[in-house]
């Protein structure tokens, strides 16, 4: 597809009838697109996909690794070196020059590699997350990703759906849509499928949808007349501006750190160039220049410039984790925000529970019946209590009830290869399945009473209504409601009883309500049914409001049963032994609710506040109340919100479950949204930052888990950069204040008495900060990651603990190798009879593997480096790995020039391992002194049980 737009496939919809589209379409109203045809049109016509900016080319993203100034600086200096090569051709090659542009270019392949990684595991992302619609093809509902969608494709659109294509409207059901990303009006806007005249504008084209825009209420069906970039928004699309990379708040508290360390470092290599010129005897360009390029290659090693590649691939395949465990992360920064998590408000249904709706028992003004069965099985036995007679009034009231359930439902009951499934809402599912048990098949419901008319659920009204013609009675039409018991009885004032409605006494509505209150304490869900007679003239088809809902006459109650999952409780006990309180928010009966929650461990005092109560309740008692209660029944999406906002304003970090459309303001105010995957709605996917693949509160648990350890190790990389780095820093700063006192200054051929040299410190840089730190990027969780309390809100990356570990442990490199290098030379504090190249040698390959024992060191601040030590085979392969690439250093000839290295014998590796593995040993002995004492049991237990 062209950027230019081109021209649509059909011209002006808006002013066709809908059947004169899906002609000109070729396309039928019933059965949709054949896959072959929907397969051809789709390699014709191309992807449903706006087009995306031109990649940027691999050989350009590859130099982008040279942009940076220490970079071009080392760059510049090799050429100097070559230069100054040239001139003097003391070696036969020009090493120096050629092993710091070998190091150059190693530095840049690690970086390539990482950003491309990261950038892969970002686009496995987006296709994991990538939205889908509901199509009909080859006469089934099909679920599609919205790429695929071409035109004459049959769109189902319900409440919540964001509209994947412009399509013109073949029915339309009280459908509203905010349009506001293409027209800016953010009112809902009505549609209907009648055709326009004139050339409305694109907001008043009330007969069609529009790609991008999110339905609010309501639902229809419509055909597709454009996909990408011949759509609405695909027209506009050149005049917008590529969204920026998205920054999330750790990577720029590491930019700070960076900078702040970058500064720090460029002032101590100052300082450092300085001292070498004020105490060393330096003649000679070739001398001035040694000293130069050792501060810039110190500068290099010393500033982690590659860490925010490092950050964003480690969180990319900590994302990529999640996402093959059911969460899919749609905004880093959740990642960050998951491990600080402190209280997870989750829905009941679904989330704690099986979401296998199941009705078990029936209940109306003759008595009650028991429905065996579990799943969308249609199978199972009726028990009537009582056993009346086959024309008891009990059996009639039950057939009324469950047809009135079975109609005043948009739910599809499927049957492939032995296997049951809902495309739609679960619990009205279970309400088709009932029916069916009872012998009311959709065939002859349809024959009878076919719809013409509903006023959708509203989660405000808690009521769902449908209207239809009633082929036996044809002067009446007969409006069928269900939803919450509590609100339905208030709209009705008769009860059927038998065959007759008679009018419900005060004493029979407490009846009622006593019979709901006894289901629920059997944690069965509760939905009541009813109906009322309109006359024939009010068939002003499709244009049916809330009115319908009043003077009704009650069929019964509806009991359902979901079962809690066993996971969610295991995951409830999880999270409670990592210091994060959970609370159960549900539309469900109070009682209901709290049993539920009890058997879950959410709860032991069986307290649940309703909505109405939090309606009634100040600001100051809603905090109150919030900071001790955990199960709230019959809420609606603003008392959502208000617990979120109750609950940040007490300083807690929340996780908000949420699947329908007004759910959307509370996930985004929650710090870690998280929507459903499978019942939630595009609208509250959009406003989430985590999506459930699986809707189970297990899944956020383990997410929590994950992004815990993500940050954990976000942590063990940069404490160990950050400390090998300083160690290297100090090592260099020291060893040429103290020239004079450990024998360098007096074995130095020339004027400069450096301890280490600058392809030396690159080639540590290399070897030690590449694949050890990213192998610790990888480690596996903590065992007691879940054993401890949230990290707190606000809380830096780097903690003071950390900081004096990372400066305790850079010292302790320094001072090991400057009393190697001693030992290894002649004069000092400690007499030797080595060359000034054998006694870098030792100090190089000295300072070398104190990093590698550093990086075990490093898993932890406060535990010790041999628990779980052989738990991550990558680290203990890289650390192999660096280990050789070294050896090649000190005993290949070539590089043996390149590096200024001598072979080493056996002894003097035994003598250097001996001493740089005093890091691990006083590192143990520094966290053992440093430990907390022991947290008293409980103490981060945050659930109510305590």
């Amino acid at each position: 597809m062209s950027a230019t737009s081109p021209a649509p496939l059909v011209d002006e919809p808006y002013r066709q009838s809908a059947d004169e589209i899906i002609a000109i379409l070729e396309t039928r109203r019933q059965s949709g697109l054949s896959r072959t045809e929907a397969a051809w049109r789709l390699a014709h016509y191309g992807r449903n996909e706006l087009d995306a900016v031109p990649p940027r080319p691999q050989w350009l993203k590859f130099l982008d690794q040279f942009t940076d100034v220490l970079v071009l600086l080392l760059l510049v200096a090799a050429m100097v070196s070559a230069a100054i090569w040239l001139q003097e051709r003391d070696t036969a090659l020009p090493y120096e020059a050629l092993a710091i542009f070998a190091i150059v270019i190693l530095n840049a392949l690690m970086g390539y590699i990482q950003e491309a990684r990261a950038e892969q595991a970002a686009a496995a992302l987006r296709q994991m997350s990538a939205t889908h619609s509901t199509v009909i093809r080859d006469g089934d509902r099909r679920s599609i990703p919205a790429a695929e969608l071409v035109p004459g494709d049959i769109v189902l659109i319900a409440e919540g759906n964001t509209i994947p294509a412009d399509a013109r409207l073949i029915e339309s059901t009280s459908l509203q849509t905010v349009e506001a990303a293409l027209t800016g009006e953010s009112l809902p806007v009505s549609k209907d499928i009648a055709v326009l005249s004139g050339t409305p504008e694109l907001g008043d084209q009330h007969n069609m949808v529009f790609s991008g825009t999110a339905a609010v209420y309501g639902h229809g069906s419509a055909v597709v007349t454009a996909t990408g970039m011949r759509t609405a928004m695909g027209r506009i699309a050149g005049m917008l501006e590529k969204a920026p990379d998205e920054i999330t708040p750790l990577q720029r508290e590491l930019g700070r750190v960076g900078k702040t360390l970058a500064v720090t470092v460029v002032l101590i290599a100052l300082a450092m160039i300085g001292t070498i010129f004020l105490v060393s005897d330096i003649h000679g360009f070739a001398e001035i220049f040694d000293v130069l390029i050792l501060g810039v290659a110190l500068a290099v090693a010393a500033v982690p410039e590659g860490l925010p590649a490092v950050v964003t691939a480690v969180l990319s395949l900590g994302m990529q984790r999640m996402a093959k465990n059911k969460a899919i992360i749609r905004r880093l920064a959740a990642v960050e925000t998951l491990g600080s998590a402190t209280v997870i408000a989750s829905d009941k249904t679904g989330t704690l529970t099986r979401n296998e709706m199941t009705v078990r028992r029936v209940v109306t003004a003759s008595g009650s019946a028991n429905l065996s069965g579990t799943g969308y099985a249609p199978h199972g036995d009726i028990e009537f209590v009582g056993s009346p007679s086959p024309d008891a009034p009990l059996q009639l009231e039950l057939m009324r009830a469950l047809t009135a359930a079975e109609r005043a439902n948009n739910a599809v009951l499927q049957e492939r290869n032995g296997n049951w499934t809902v495309q739609g809402d679960p619990t009205e599912g279970a309400l088709l399945v009932a029916a069916r048990k009872a012998g009311l098949f959709p065939e002859a419901l349809d024959a009878r009473f076919a719809r013409v008319g509903e006023v959708p659920f509203s989660s405000e009204r808690k009521l769902m209504s449908t209207v239809h013609t009633d082929a036996e009675q044809s002067e009446r039409l007969i409006a069928v409601t269900k939803g919450a018991p509590d609100i339905l009885l208030a709209r009705c004032t008769r009860e059927l009883v038998g065959r007759d409605a008679v009018a419900l006494t005060e004493a029979r509505r407490a009846e009622i309500m006593a019979s709901n209150d006894a289901l629920a304490h059997e944690a069965l869900r509760t939905l009541a049914v009813a109906f009322r007679s309109l006359p024939a003239e009010h068939a002003d088809h499709g244009a049916f409001a809330e009115d319908v809902e009043h003077d009704l006459v009650f069929l019964g109650l509806i009991g359902l049963i979901d079962p809690p999952r066993q996971e969610a409780r295991e995951a409830v006990a999880r999270a409670q032994s990592a210091g994060i309180r959970c609370i159960m928010i549900t539309g469900d009966h109070p009682v209901t609710a709290a049993i539920i929650a009890a058997e879950l461990g959410i709860i032991s005092d069986g307290r649940a506040v309703t909505g109405a109560e939090l309606a009634a309740m100040t600001e100051a008692e809603l905090d109150r109340t919030v900071r001790e209660v955990c199960v709230y029944a019959r809420v609606n999406p603003e008392h959502k919100l208000g617990i979120v906002k109750a609950l940040q304003r007490g300083g807690e970090t929340v996780a908000m479950t949420g699947d329908g459309v007004n759910d959307a303001p509370a996930l985004k105010a929650a710090d870690i949204g998280v929507a459903m995957g499978i019942t939630g709605t595009d609208v509250s996917k959009e406003a989430a930052d985590l999506v459930l693949a699986d809707d189970n509160f297990a899944t956020i648990v383990a997410a929590v888990e994950e992004g815990r350890a993500i940050f954990a190790n976000i942590r063990k990389f940069l404490r160990y950069l950050l400390s090998s780095n300083i160690g290297e820093v100090m090592t260099m700063f020291f060893g040429i204040l103290l020239a004079d006192v450990i024998g360098l200054a007096s074995t130095a051929a020339s004027g400069i008495a450096l301890p280490l040299l600058a392809t030396q410190i690159l080639w540590i840089n290399l070897v030690t900060d590449g694949a050890p730190a990213l192998a610790l990027g990888i480690d596996p969780a903590d065992e007691d990651g879940m054993h401890r309390p949230p990290r707190p809100r606000g809380e830096g990356v780097i903690t003071g603990q950390m900081w004096a570990g990372i400066f305790l442990v850079g010292a302790i490199m320094a001072v090991g190798t400057l009393f190697v290098l001693d030992a290894a030379l002649p004069g000092g504090l400690i007499e030797g009879s080595g060359t000034l190249a054998y006694g870098r040698t030792m100090a190089f390959t000295t300072l070398v593997m104190f990093q590698l024992f550093n990086v075990f060191n490093a898993r932890s601040d406060d535990r010790s480096a041999f628990h779980g030590l052989f738990t991550n085979r990558w680290l203990w392969s890289a650390v192999v790995l660096s280990l050789l690439l070294h050896a090649f250093v000190v005993y290949t000839p070539l590089l043996q020039q390149a590096f200024s290295t001598v072979g080493l014998g056996a002894g003097d590796w035994l003598f250097c391992a001996a001493v740089s593995s005093s890091v691990l040993w006083l590192r143990e002995l520094s966290k053992i002194m440093m430990a907390p004492a022991d947290v008293p049991n409980g103490q981060y237990d945050r659930s109510p049980l305590r």
